[in-house]
């Protein structure tokens, strides 16, 4: 199949289009390369630095190119911004997915897999967390990821699009080639691991006195491996279960500390910690109940285990230990 991946510079895209290449498809990437990187597409894929807001660069990569379907995930990604700055989600997520939705339909393209989030559950009511769990997001990327599946659902009924949402939690870990390379960087495992490379510190750990089994927040963390074999699933299965969404998680929560404990045992290294306040809106914990996308995908975790995750992730960052 000819596939185009928006934000197939970024973390999780990279990685999908690695997979997607691996599988004898054609992908094209687009990319506007803010906080992607051109060095992490392969030579293989056909490259175009595009932002979906341009909805006539857009319109022009489909007139020349065959695509059969869409693979979602260019966005903003810093939730950290997402409260000061909404505009920037809205128009990313909104403005430039409806551009996205528009070219796609006068092409003829009806098939397309969305890049969503756990955001969408805010602070959740039960855990752990289905799909049906309710969804009241806490800030404006939760809030725009869940506008679009909306949007997709509208789209779906008048138009015949073909659509599935993948709902992430705790993206983490690496491919053989590829990794995560943020700046800023806001997530937990490449930040510890990042102290370990450049013997700094401390971690910042906040808040030891939730109600978990040593004090510190629980996360359901998700090889990013695994993340790409959904999205390839998805597209095997997307005729049969258009219009679903699906959690993306091992349904195991790890705490902070876990983390912490888990890099310095791959390490080996000593690992400083600083033990702050808790962060306004950080849940005590949050893990997935992945069973929908089991039976349904047949998806199942092939890297469960945080040891893993983490140790992909360290492999990663020794070969390249200044990112991209």
């Amino acid at each position: 199949m000819n596939i185009m991946v928006t934000g197939g510079a970024g973390y999780i895209g990279s990685i999908i289009v690695e997979n997607l290449l691996e599988k004898g498809h054609h992908v094209i990437v687009l990319d506007n390369l803010q906080q992607g990187h051109r060095e992490a597409v392969l030579p293989e894929a056909d490259f175009h630095q595009v932002d979906i807001i341009d909805i006539q660069a857009l319109e022009q990569v489909f007139s020349n190119a065959k695509v059969d379907a869409v693979m979602h995930m260019a966005a903003e990604t810093v939730v950290e911004y997402s409260i000061t700055d909404p505009k920037r989600y809205f128009q990313n997520s909104i403005v430039g997915g409806l551009n996205l939705l528009e070219v796609m339909l006068k092409h003829g393209v009806s098939r397309l897999i969305f890049s969503s989030s756990a955001a969408v559950y805010g602070e959740p009511d039960s855990i752990p967390i289905t799909e049906q769990n309710v969804t009241v997001p806490i800030n404006s990327y939760g809030e725009s990821k869940l506008m679009f599946e909306r949007i997709l659902h509208w789209y779906g009924r008048a138009y015949g699009l073909k659509h599935i949402s993948l709902r992430y939690f705790n993206a983490a870990g690496a491919s053989r080639r590829f990794g995560e390379s943020h700046e800023p960087e806001t997530h937990l495992v490449p930040n510890v691991l990042k102290v370990v490379q450049e013997r700094s510190g401390p971690v910042a750990i906040f808040g030891t006195d939730y109600p978990t089994k040593d004090g510190s927040c629980i996360r359901d963390y998700v090889h990013v491996m695994d993340i790409a074999q959904a999205h390839i699933l998805a597209m095997e299965k997307i005729e049969v279960v258009s219009g679903t969404v699906y959690n993306l998680g091992n349904g195991e929560g790890y705490s902070v500390l876990e983390v912490v404990a888990a890099a310095e045992k791959i390490t080996g290294v000593e690992i400083p910690r600083k033990i702050s306040n808790r962060r306004p809106g950080d849940p005590a914990v949050l893990v997935a109940s992945s069973d929908q996308a089991t039976s349904e995908l047949g998806w199942t975790p092939r890297y469960p285990d945080l040891e893993s995750i983490i140790e992909s992730a360290w492999n990663w960052i020794k070969q390249h230990p200044n990112g991209y």
